[in-house]
């Protein structure tokens, strides 16, 4: 079994160039801590926050008020650039459910702000604190520029909590089996494998159904500075739950290449380690 030593020796690197880092990495089964640096760190994590609004809407699809099907339209007030195709489409309404999936799949901006409006940032915030998760957070909705009246950082998370709330989802334990199954589901769409999951070999926009007896469910965070991605993998031997984020001032090209670099290292244990 692989001890880790590729993903140590590439954050370590990174930490001596200045990038904070905080991983972690746990055995699906037995819960058994694989890598951790630094995993109680709070650190800003992006879109990997939409994670915590995702789990709000499932709970609530059975709600006759709030279902699957439910129509929620986009207000001038919701827009917002970056990730996502929904702000590329002419159509001005969309259900819950594809609203969730776009959210989960490519990370859509502007769905997650409608999303926000609909359910409440109060109650993802509560349901969050219902969890026993403490030092993860969504604290505001996306924006494209961030004021002294906003909150610093659109989510922020620890590795620890990270690694523990996916493990929980993979075993159906998050709200209850439904909840947690609809969100490995919207979470099972993601196309961002350019992190820690680029070392995996999956096919960015088809890897649901599993392919080399590899299966991924994850969430990337990017922003100026930040990279984040949690997720769990399962292989034929093994599987994993994990957590890297690096936070860094994103002023080199070269910088933001060894950060990456350093992930797909974590990776490559990770994937030696299930498979």
């Amino acid at each position: 079994m692989p001890n880790f030593g590729r993903g140590f020796q590439a954050l370590g690197t990174l930490a001596v160039d200045g990038v904070q880092v905080s991983a972690r990495a746990t055995d699906l089964a037995t819960g058994k801590v694989l890598f951790s640096v630094d995993d109680h760190v709070v650190m800003p994590t992006a879109g990997i926050g939409t994670v915590l609004l995702l789990i709000e809407v499932a709970a609530r699809l059975p709600n006759a008020e709030f279902g699957a099907l439910t129509i929620l339209d986009r207000t001038p007030a919701d827009f917002v650039g970056g990730s996502g195709v929904w702000q590329h489409l002419q159509a001005p309404s969309l259900p819950v459910a594809d609203l969730a999936a776009l959210v989960g799949g490519v990370g859509d901006n502007l769905a997650a702000n409608v999303l926000l409006r609909a359910v409440g940032l109060a109650a993802v915030q509560s349901r969050t604190e219902q969890l026993g998760i403490s030092h993860t957070a969504l604290l505001d909705l996306v924006r494209d520029e961030r004021g002294p009246d906003h909150a610093p950082q659109l989510s922020v998370g620890s590795a620890q909590e990270l690694t523990g709330l996916f493990t929980s989802l993979a075993r159906g334990e998050v709200v209850d089996a439904a909840t947690s199954e609809r969100v490995i589901g919207w979470l099972s769409l993601g196309a961002d494998l350019s992190l820690v999951a680029s070392a995996f070999g999956l096919d960015p926009f088809a890897h649901r159904g599993g392919d080399h007896g590899l299966l991924l469910v994850n969430k990337t965070g990017t922003g100026p500075g930040i990279r984040s991605e949690a997720g769990v993998l399962r292989g034929p031997r093994a599987g994993v739950a994990y957590a890297v984020s690096m936070s860094f001032a994103d002023t080199r090209l070269p910088l933001r290449l060894a950060v990456l670099d350093g992930m797909r290292a974590v990776g490559l244990d990770l994937l030696e380690y299930v498979h």
